[in-house]
């Protein structure tokens, strides 16, 4: 069951990101096995790991069945001796952060650590005790193949227990210039390993940006509801008329301002904390989460659209509004909660919406778009309380404030239907596929269109006579939008939404240029080509490699591309992280370039091949070869521009020919 449970977390969450590092072998992590006797009959096996600087080999614990194989040790049957629990970690060398590679926080090792077992012999005749350690290391930036690492502990020759031995001493963290203040240097091309590490920086610091944009946007549509926005004037009006001087009101609407971002984001960081990180890590990849979400964002959607209305008791709300009678700076905090209370059947849904957004990594996802939100909530509060005249520039309250809540509620169902296709895809039930994901929301475009341009109202609207001009503008918008998707329908790739429907293999009539591998065994592959005389296009991939399914999904099916595979070329697919035993008679051990290569799986036989051939064992990796096995024009790995993997495609089929 432990193998099984094994290969499921591989298939899941294993991550090669490609680096543009070439011609290169890690090898971050060396083991060493020492026995030492701490009783008559009784023995530590202590596994000490020397990690390179900038890399990291998991816990054996780690939450849920996303993120990367844990580490693993594998005892074998052993009737002469008894295992004393199991094996213990140092956990006050261990390190618990956001991983860049899997979007969520893990539990971690760096530098030099230690395990160790404790056992005791029942058997006299006990010798060697043997088994393998299974672990996956990575960096911050892409990760290596899982590896089994031998091990066996001689009994005869253990050494007594030093007293003043420590298995986990307390270590400072290694120095890497990939962590704030670090400056380590790195094994081998360190100016190509900086490189990919700049980029993962700049990945992770671009999804910051988008969360606090999204939340700003989220705010700013709330601002625009009828819950929150005549509470400007009101508000502003109350600050200009009980403040002594204009700069006390100034600082009154700036503090005011303030405790609205401290509520709002501190509501964000407070749901983190009492849920646990993982269980929003969980929204974006366990199915029932999802399920749970599309059910939340569906009834947010009916509240918005009149069906019926979402509130907090209105004894909070008096309470609160109470308290902001005492005055001073506690009464103008009284006066932000108030607000968030009584507004919340308008701000609710959106916040809930935010929150479903961040839910993944650490702490940081919820505060960053919990603050854009609640920044754009309170800015128009302080501006106007500072420039009071603009007031006379805002338009009057009335039923376009309804609209735009009936465009949000709508907006909301939409989205409910994302978080019911992720829970599909993970389960493959079939229940929501590319067309008729994209016919919902052509459907939902085309009711927000007629909407805006007045051909059909809800009971609560108000009557208009004429259409105004931004509502005119928003509804062509949608309208645009509309028959942009029409074209999806019959497996157009809809490139500007790309992401968001479902992918294009998971589809009624997948599309005529998807491309997929015919052969997953080089030597067949290689027969083929010779029979057809064609170039062999080799594909050293992982099952779970996101950057190699970016290349199959964005790359692969141009029409220019799709045609040179399946025509000019024979293709075959290497996953280094296939977990299918070989025969014993084919099972070794080789060496390269100083590392050992263990060769049980078909997986290890395709990642020794690489390193062997290629010197490098980094995904994805593409090369092109002749009927002897001899690369044609170099190599490829993970580059989303199309012209530069035909350019590579056409060479090398040239030279063949």
């Amino acid at each position: 069951m432990l193998r099984i449970k094994s290969v499921f977390l591989l298939l899941v969450s294993y991550l090669a990101i490609s680096s543009q590092v070439t011609g290169q072998i890690f090898d971050p992590v060396e083991w060493e096995f020492t026995t030492y006797k701490t009783a008559e009959n009784e023995y530590d096996l202590v596994f000490k790991a020397e990690i390179e600087d900038c890399w990291h080999i998991y816990s054996q614990v780690l939450d849920g069945d996303e993120g990367p194989l844990p580490l693993w040790f594998s005892f074998e049957e052993n009737t002469t001796i008894e295992f004393v629990d199991g094996v213990i970690e140092c956990e006050n060398q261990m390190l618990t952060e956001y991983d860049p590679n899997f979007a969520m926080d893990l539990n971690f090792y760096e530098g030099t650590t230690t395990f160790h077992q404790h056992v005791k012999v029942v058997d006299p005749s006990a010798d060697t005790i043997k088994g393998f350690v299974s672990f996956m290391v990575c960096d911050p930036s892409k990760c290596l193949p899982p590896e089994d690492l031998d091990f066996e502990f001689s009994l005869a020759s253990a050494t007594d227990l030093p007293a003043d031995m420590n298995y986990c001493p307390d270590r400072p963290r290694p120095p890497c210039d990939m962590h704030e203040g670090g400056s380590g240097e790195h094994s081998e091309s360190s100016e190509e390993t900086n490189d990919t590490n700049s980029t993962g920086e700049e990945e992770e610091e671009q999804g910051i940006w988008t969360l606090f944009f999204l939340g700003f946007g989220l705010g700013f549509a709330a601002l625009l509801t009828p819950c929150v926005f005549p509470m400007i004037p009101m508000t502003v009006s109350f600050f200009t008329k009980t403040s002594k001087t204009k700069s006390q009101g100034i600082r009154n609407a700036l503090l005011y301002g303030f405790f609205i971002i401290f509520i709002y984001t501190g509501l964000g960081l407070l749901l983190t904390a009492i849920f646990g990180v993982d269980a929003l890590n969980a929204f974006s990849t366990n199915p029932w989460f999802n399920l749970f979400l599309f059910a939340l964002l569906v009834v947010f959607g009916l509240s918005f659209l009149g069906a019926f209305e979402i509130t907090l008791p209105a004894s909070w709300a008096n309470k609160a509004d109470s308290a902001s009678d005492k005055g001073g700076v506690a009464g103008i905090f009284f006066m932000a909660a108030t607000l968030a209370i009584v507004s919340f059947s308008c701000t609710g849904p959106l916040v809930g919406s935010a929150l479903a957004g961040a839910a993944q990594g650490g702490y940081g996802g919820p505060a960053t778009i919990m603050f854009g939100f609640s920044l754009a909530l309170a800015l128009p509060f302080m501006l106007f309380s500072a420039f009071p005249g603009w007031l006379n520039s805002l338009p009057q309250s009335g039923g376009w404030l309804n609209s735009v809540k009936v465009v949000l509620g709508l907006l909301e169902i939409g989205f409910a239907f994302k978080f019911l296709s992720n829970a599909d895809l993970v389960w493959q039930a079939g229940l929501l596929k590319r067309e008729l994901f994209i016919a919902i929301w052509i459907a939902i475009t085309t009711v927000m269109t007629l909407y805006l341009f007045n051909f059909i109202r809800f009971s609560h609207d108000s009557k208009i006579e004429k259409v105004s001009t931004p509502r005119f503008m928003f509804g062509l918008l949608f309208f645009v939008l509309t028959i942009y998707m029409i074209p999806g329908l019959t497996g157009a790739p809809l490139k500007i939404i790309s992401g968001f429907p479902p992918p294009m293999f998971y589809a009624e009539n997948p599309p005529e240029h998807h491309v997929e591998a015919e052969f997953m065994d080089y030597d067949l592959a290689l027969a083929e080509a010779k029979k057809q005389n064609k170039p062999l296009l080799v594909d050293y991939t992982g099952w779970a490699c996101v950057n190699c399914r970016k290349m199959e999904e964005t790359v692969w099916p141009d029409p220019a591309i799709a045609e040179l595979i399946t025509q000019e070329v024979i293709l075959v697919s290497l996953y280094v992280d296939e977990r299918i035993d070989l025969p014993e008679d084919e099972q070794r051990v080789e060496e390269y370039g100083g590392k050992d290569f263990k060769i049980k799986t078909v997986g290890n036989k395709w990642s020794y091949m690489q390193a062997s051939k290629y010197n490098t064992n980094a995904q994805p990796y593409y090369v092109l070869e002749d009927h002897d096995g001899n690369a044609l024009n170099g190599s490829a790995s993970y580059d989303p521009d199309v012209e530069v993997f035909k350019k590579f495609l056409e060479e090398g089929i040239a030279k063949f020919k």
